[in-house]
């Protein structure tokens, strides 16, 4: 049955790290000083735009080899994969999933970028792949590294990949993070922990999975994308990232 197009669901904000979180500074800056006004959606919120993989470089999805230019990047070769589904555990095919991330040092590639560690010259940090018709994607990349950040008196931000998904329209775009099962310094992480739910923040924690890891080769870690409906559910995007 064809889906009609129609006005997009709000989020559920009980459930979202609200938009000023005292204990993440940055928020101070970031956040609506004066209540939100609901909108209508306009045309082109809500139609457009679409993607096909024809449009995507054969090494997007492998961030191993996608900068490489005099060698092989630094750091810990790992695989990133998993579906992305539906409220009712259906793959959501044709999504473009696009990450960034730092380098197994913990610095980006980013001008405004001053950490000590440094710049990898064959690591880009960025991809981006579609689903198939299952749902399902995968990225090749290296492990990134932790980094301080200016929060509070040694405060470090745990090993992190950014993700962002494109529904059918603008407005349905999805941003969050994704976090590595064991790290120690999640549960002490200042913007993980806006989030008021503790069980939506083990759901940012992606799995071990040694049945995908490749032997002598990269460990493989395993993060389901779930969605709720028309409706993005537990994401860690900031209120302008929608």
């Amino acid at each position: 049955m064809a889906i009609t197009e129609g006005q997009l669901f709000q989020r559920n904000r009980s459930l979202h790290p609200p938009a000023h979180s005292p204990a993440y500074k940055t928020s101070a800056l970031r956040s609506p000083q004066i209540p939100l006004w609901s909108l209508q959606n306009t045309i082109s919120e809500i139609s457009g735009p679409t993607f096909k993989p024809a449009e995507l470089g054969a090494l997007d999805h492998d961030l191993y080899s996608n900068y490489a230019k005099s060698g092989d990047p630094i750091g810990e070769r790992t695989i990133v994969h998993g579906h992305v589904r539906d409220e009712n555990g259906r793959g959501v095919a044709n999504t473009l999933v696009e990450i960034w991330q730092a380098n197994a040092g913990g610095r980006y590639r980013h001008v405004n970028d001053r950490y000590m560690a440094p710049i990898d010259p064959n690591f880009g940090g960025c991809g981006r792949t579609m689903t198939d018709e299952n749902g399902y994607y995968f990225f090749r990349t290296v492990k990134p590294g932790a980094y301080p950040f200016r929060n509070h008196i040694n405060s470090w931000r745990p090993a992190h990949i950014h993700f962002s998904l494109f529904g059918t329209s603008f407005a349905q775009r999805l941003i969050t993070q994704m976090y590595f099962e064991g790290d120690p310094l999640i549960p002490m992480d200042t913007i993980a922990n806006t989030i008021p739910d503790k069980a939506a923040i083990e759901r940012l924690v992606a799995k071990l999975d040694l049945n995908a890891s490749i032997p002598l080769d990269s460990l493989a870690y395993r993060f389901d994308i779930v969605l709720r409906g028309r409706r993005s559910t537990l994401f860690e995007n900031k209120l302008q990232g929608n």
